[in-house]
């Protein structure tokens, strides 16, 4: 008994160490992989679990490597690079603004190696990142490159030869003229979204008339091969036709994911961010709420099959695409967790809904609009509004926010207040112009928000630029083109022309700015805020960023611009960059104290991320190119030793 009853002991003994060698070797590997997908998770959180740094030693933070990417031919213009990396098991994954790919090691920002899909051209494409998948063995890069999706061999960087042709998919394949007409224009934006053994992605499109219709489609990420597709413009006989013009579906473009998407593994779904349909201006010809533009959709992730959805703007007339993938959070409140998904919109509102089944955990109201006096335009009579959180950017304004830089530029500006047509948030373009607050820009930005599931807190980034819409009957795809290239949005034309009743706004992506090139309105021209989503309430918001050479004296900073998002971490920090003072700033994340910052040497248009190699945790981010180096920088920071 005695020999049987230490056998047994020694056996739990064994059982014990292998339990506990089993969970230490599980913590590293999600240790390993804490930044291991875009914006950190699947679900689009922006958080990191990493505690290593922490308000009270982030102040001591230094530059710990910095990796300089040299794939721009020098006079190129210095790249904007977007990029927020992916780290998986050391090594740091990440594009350039010329849409190279590299893997550097995260530990020292040594090269391991790169992947050139342009063979020493100059691009020119947007690019926010890439994905990760593996199986067993098999450790995959996959990403894009104009109008491709290329897979990768995770470590050496060498296309794989049996994914698609040669290691790489055309995207043009599979949209709706490709059959008959393969001279348009189709990219990806951001990186798509890893479902099992399905790459998921949406993609980019012009914005002018002509353009493809941004089909959500999933492809294996072991063959090329497209599994599933979903129509974001319903064909005949699918839900959501009738809310389009009858011949909709063979003409529209747009309603398109450009911003990323958002998985539930557990529960097999996927979540979009849908665009406007094209033209973002003038909708006479696609009468109706234009399904499933501006919508919020869930799909089932294996079938594409659509299981809920809702639309944030009905008949969009403004270009209020959704900005950001749909964050998956989980809200608890009076000590009951709830599984939700927050999405944050150009217009400065964050909707808020019940993952599973779409209903709003707040309510929302659909409220009265003005009408359209456009010839043959009818604007939905009512657009839908969260009751809440409170919107997070100014909705509207008076000829007392407008700037007062010199007599004569304020009056310029109370002269074109005073001529345009403006009756607050979703006045329809006009024949006479129409301010639009928030602009084309946002609000809410392409960063996304972050949350903190420790805290409840829901971290947003928000600009506060107006533009001003001027139409013109028949004007040609030229003038948008033109408008879109000075406001640096470098979307393909495909060179048709509007007919001579079709209407185009000729000041398209223009921020409204005096005669001497100041911002029309007062400060703040950008906050940070953190709002309570199990209450909606407002836990703080400050200006971010700070024009020096504009602020009053003894006034608060002026805030500015900004498309990359927040990141927050379990140690009690936010880091955010993108603000043109190049500045990387740290916060305590319930108070929202600054705590640490740094200029960097250039602006660092991306979202950052952390991770934790060999012990230690880092914070980088991608930094934009400079006239001497064109290509850019990807950048760490981390305590120094002890």
């Amino acid at each position: 008994m005695q020999n049987k009853g230490s056998h047994q002991a020694g056996t739990a003994l064994l059982l014990l160490i292998m339990l506990f060698i089993c969970s230490k070797s599980s913590a590293q590997i999600s240790i390993g992989r804490t930044w291991s997908v875009y914006k950190s998770d699947e679900g689009s959180t922006n958080y990191s679990p990493l505690a290593q740094i922490t308000p009270a030693n982030v102040s001591r933070l230094q530059p710990a490597w910095t990796f300089t990417l040299q794939d721009k031919k020098a006079g190129a213009r210095p790249g904007k690079s977007e990029c927020n990396p992916i780290i998986v098991d050391g090594v740091l994954y990440a594009t350039s603004a010329n849409q190279g790919a590299y893997a550097v090691n995260a530990a020292t920002g040594k090269q391991i190696w790169s992947f050139d899909p342009l063979n020493g051209k100059n691009g020119t494409e947007v690019n926010r990142g890439l994905t990760y998948w593996e199986n067993g063995n098999d450790k995959r890069i996959l990403m894009s490159a104009d109008n491709h999706l290329i897979a990768l061999d995770a470590r050496t960087g060498k296309p794989i030869s049996g994914f698609g042709s040669g290691g790489k998919v055309d995207l043009k394949v599979g949209l709706r003229d490709s059959e008959k007409n393969r001279e348009f224009y189709v990219s990806l934006t951001s990186p798509g979204a890893v479902y099992k053994n399905l790459m998921i992605i949406g993609c980019r499109v012009p914005d002018t008339y002509g353009s493809q219709p941004g089909f959500i489609r999933a492809y294996d990420c072991r063959t090329g091969k497209l599994v599933w597709t979903f129509h974001t413009v319903p064909y005949p006989g699918e839900a959501g036709y009738e809310t389009w013009s009858p011949d909709s579906y063979q003409k529209v473009g747009g309603v398109n994911d450009w911003a990323g998407l958002s998985v539930d593994s557990k529960r097999g779904m996927v979540f979009l961010a849908l665009g406007s349909s094209s033209y973002d201006f003038w909708g006479a010809e696609r009468k109706g709420d234009n399904l499933y533009a501006n919508c919020v959709v869930a799909l089932n992730a294996a079938t594409g099959k659509h299981v809920w959805h809702f639309q944030t703007v009905h008949h969009d007339l403004w270009d209020y695409d959704l900005p950001a993938p749909p964050a998956l959070i989980t809200i608890t409140k009076d000590g009951k967790q709830t599984d939700a998904v927050a999405q944050i919109t150009k217009q400065g509102f964050v909707f808020v809904f019940n993952r599973e089944t779409g209903v709003p955990l707040f309510p929302v109201e659909e409220r009265k609009v003005p009408a359209s006096h456009m010839p043959g335009e009818v604007a939905s009579p009512t657009q839908p509004f969260p009751v809440k959180p409170e919107p997070f950017a100014r909705q509207r304004i008076t000829e007392a926010d407008l700037s007062n830089y010199s007599p004569a530029d304020h009056d310029s500006l109370v002269m074109k207040f005073r001529s345009m047509r403006y009756e607050g948030l979703f006045t329809p373009p006009d024949p006479k112009g129409t301010l639009e607050l928030p602009g084309t820009r946002g609000g809410g930005e392409w960063g996304g928000a972050a949350f903190d599931p420790a805290t409840n807190l829901f971290y947003i980034k928000s600009t506060e630029a107006p533009d001003l819409m001027t139409m013109e009957r028949g004007a040609d795809s030229a003038s948008v083109a033109q408008a879109q290239e000075n406001a640096n949005n470098q979307f393909a034309v495909d060179g048709k022309g509007a007919k001579a009743n079709q209407y185009i706004n000729t000041t398209a992506y223009k921020t409204w700015k005096d005669p001497s090139g100041n911002p029309a309105i007062t400060p703040p021209w950008g906050t940070l805020s953190a709002i309570n989503l199990a209450t909606g309430d407002y836990a703080w918001q400050f200006p971010l960023g700070n024009d020096s050479t504009r602020q009053v004296k003894g006034e608060p900073e002026t805030g500015q611009e900004g498309k990359a998002g927040p990141i927050v971490t379990a140690g009690g920090l936010i880091f955010i960059s993108g603000t043109d003072d190049k500045k990387l700033r740290a916060f305590d994340k319930v108070s929202g104290k600054l705590l640490w910052q740094t200029t960097l040497p250039a602006l660092a248009n991306a979202t950052a991320c952390t991770y934790q190699v060999n012990g230690k945790q880092y914070i980088a981010l991608s930094v934009g190119g400079t006239p001497e180096n064109p290509s850019g920088s990807i950048m760490a920071f981390a305590l120094p030793p002890k």
